[in-house]
C-alpha cells in the first residue's frame, strides 16, 4: 500500500508530538498520549496493522531515548530504560488490540474502549512490576501494595485516553467530514 506525503507527514508528527508530550517536565504522571494513540492506531489501520502497532510504541521508544539522554546528563531523574522494559513495550504494544475491537465508532465505544485498554494496561503492567522486581513482597499484600501505589497513574491514564481518544477520533472524523465535502464539491 502506497503511503501518501501528507499521511506520513502526519504519522511522524503525531509520533514525535506524542514522544516530546510524554518527557514533559511536572506532568502528572500516566496522562499520555500513547494509550490513545495505540487504540486510535487499532481502529484505522486495520488493513495495514504493522503501522496500528508501530505508532504508538515508537512513539514510546523516541520518548525513552530522550528520557535516558536527559538521564545521563543528570536534566533528569528518569532513566529512559530499565529492567522490565521489553515486558511494558509488549504489554503496550497489545493495547493497540482494544483498536481493533471499534467495529461501530460512536462516542460511547470509543469511551468504554479507551477505559477497557487503560485498565488492561494498568492491570497488567503493575503485574508485571510486582512479579518480576523487588520493589514489592511476592505476597498477595504486595501485590495489593503494587495496585495500590499505582492508582494515581492510572486515574491519570484514564482521563489521559479518554481526552486524548477525543482529539484523535475527533481530530480524525473532522477531517474525514472535510475531504468528503472537498470530493463531492468538485
Amino acid at each position: 500500500m502506497k503511503k501518501s506525503t501528507s499521511f506520513i507527514l502526519a504519522f511522524v508528527l503525531l509520533l514525535v508530538v506524542a514522544a516530546l508530550y510524554r518527557i514533559i517536565p511536572d506532568r502528572k504522571m500516566g496522562f499520555a498520549p500513547q494509550y490513545s494513540m495505540a487504540v486510535f492506531g487499532g481502529a484505522i489501520f486495520l488493513k495495514d496493522k504493522k503501522w496500528a502497532f508501530l505508532l504508538p510504541v515508537a512513539s514510546l521508544f523516541i520518548s525513552d531515548v530522550i528520557y535516558q539522554v536527559l538521564y545521563k546528563y543528570n536534566l533528569s531523574t528518569t532513566p529512559g530504560f530499565y529492567d522490565g522494559q521489553l515486558a511494558n513495550y509488549i504489554i503496550f504494544a497489545s493495547v493497540t488490540f482494544f483498536g481493533f475491537l471499534l467495529k461501530k465508532w460512536n462516542v460511547l465505544n470509543i469511551a468504554v474502549v479507551s477505559v477497557l485498554a487503560a485498565t488492561y494496561y494498568f492491570v497488567l503492567s503493575n503485574f508485571a512490576v510486582w512479579a518480576t522486581t523487588d520493589f514489592y513482597t511476592h505476597t498477595l499484600d504486595g501485590l495489593k501494595a503494587c495496585y495500590v501505589a499505582a492508582l494515581p497513574f492510572y486515574k491519570n491514564s484514564i482521563y489521559a485516553s479518554l481526552i486524548f481518544s477525543a482529539i484523535l477520533f475527533g481530530g480524525y472524523y473532522l477531517v474525514k467530514q472535510k475531504s468528503e465535502k472537498a470530493i463531492v464539491a468538485q
